[in-house]
């Protein structure tokens, strides 16, 4: 049961990367258009995505069914420990799919800008509690010895999770910035410019402070990077495709550059999955019931069967994908709008 137990786990870890690569330039998109100046730029901004986000949220759906199916225990911690939180992020989804669809409608300069701002709120605040959330997991939840939540939502504010948060959200904020570039001409592929150029940096700043801070505070972390040394290029890859990113960005290679930091997204996760393995959720204090693969698992004919359920679901998914983005591909001319 074993090679099943680390499929799913490597599953999802899979999965969680998708999402990232994938809404995470929805949702730094959604950012960005709060410093769009003209109605006409916000529309071409939402036009963008729109053929796009509502698609790329089903990987996260997919994800947590998958955490729910695989590892039945660390969905149950996890989403009680971090109920408030997962309303909020529902929440902001909800109201930014709502102005994407309401903001669109004809009506007064008002009803424009309240849905604009509901977009731009609804992208940004997911996007910092992703990270914060993560962090938390990183960092260790406060659990008894049944595996309980015993924290509260001020528990989950600490710094090493609101670092954590900044990184998540400058990730994404760099990524819709180069899919903004890639997507728009004229001044608005300047503006989209210049917040790649300042996101990268920014962001490039927060990881390295991150990885440093983690290296020296969570040395339960480095576990399996001291016995496995060659895992270390994980991390070296995440920077060196951020480096990539912006050598391309200079050159004006924005389609070079959006898939330098998304091959950077999906190296940050694996190093992220390298820290915890085997654990999904580890124990914040001494006493705390850690949740590792093995003994959080569903039954070996649960893992069987999602697993096959799996192997013909997610490339049918993936595929509808892959053919969603290459008939959407090309310009986003201003003025078609959402």
């Amino acid at each position: 049961m074993t090679a099943l137990q680390i499929t799913w786990f490597l599953l999802i870890g899979l999965l969680l990367a998708v999402y990232a690569v994938l809404d995470g330039f929805d949702l730094g998109v959604g950012f960005w258009s709060l410093f769009a100046r003209k109605e006409e730029e916000k529309s071409t901004l939402a036009g963008a995505i729109a053929p796009h986000w509502d698609g790329n949220e089903v990987w996260l759906l997919v994800g947590g069914g998958a955490l729910f199916a695989a590892f039945p225990r660390v969905y149950a911690t996890v989403f009680s420990g971090f109920y408030l939180a997962l309303v909020l992020v529902l929440f902001a989804l909800i109201f930014r799919a709502v102005s994407l669809e309401y903001g669109a409608k004809k009506g007064s300069a008002s009803w424009r800008k309240t849905w604009n701002l509901a977009f731009g709120l609804g992208s940004a605040l997911p996007a910092l509690l992703f990270g914060v959330a993560l962090g938390n997991i990183l960092r260790g939840l406060p659990l008894d010895a049944g595996a309980h939540f015993t924290g509260n939502f001020l528990t989950l504010l600490n710094p090493y999770a609101l670092l954590c948060g900044l990184i998540c959200f400058f990730m994404m904020a760099l990524h819709g910035a180069l899919f903004a570039a890639l997507k728009t001409e004229g001044k608005l592929h300047e503006k989209a410019m210049g917040w790649a150029r300042f996101s990268w940096l920014t962001y490039l700043v927060l990881l390295l402070v991150g990885f440093f801070v983690t290296f020296f505070t969570q040395p339960h972390l480095m576990a399996n990077f001291k016995s496995h040394p060659v895992l270390w290029l994980l991390p070296i890859v995440t920077l060196a495709a951020l480096v990539a990113a912006k050598a391309l960005l200079s050159k004006q290679k924005t389609g070079a550059a959006f898939t330098a930091s998304s091959a950077s997204i999906v190296a940050l996760t694996a190093t992220l999955w390298a820290w915890l393995f085997p654990y999904l959720v580890p124990a914040l204090h001494e006493g705390g019931k850690k949740l590792s693969i093995y003994d959080a698992s569903s039954s070996k004919l649960t893992l069987t069967v999602m697993l096959i359920l799996a192997a013909i679901g997610v490339p049918i998914v993936l595929a509808y994908t892959i053919w969603s983005y290459h008939v959407f591909r090309g310009k986003t001319a201003p003025g078609e709008g959402y």
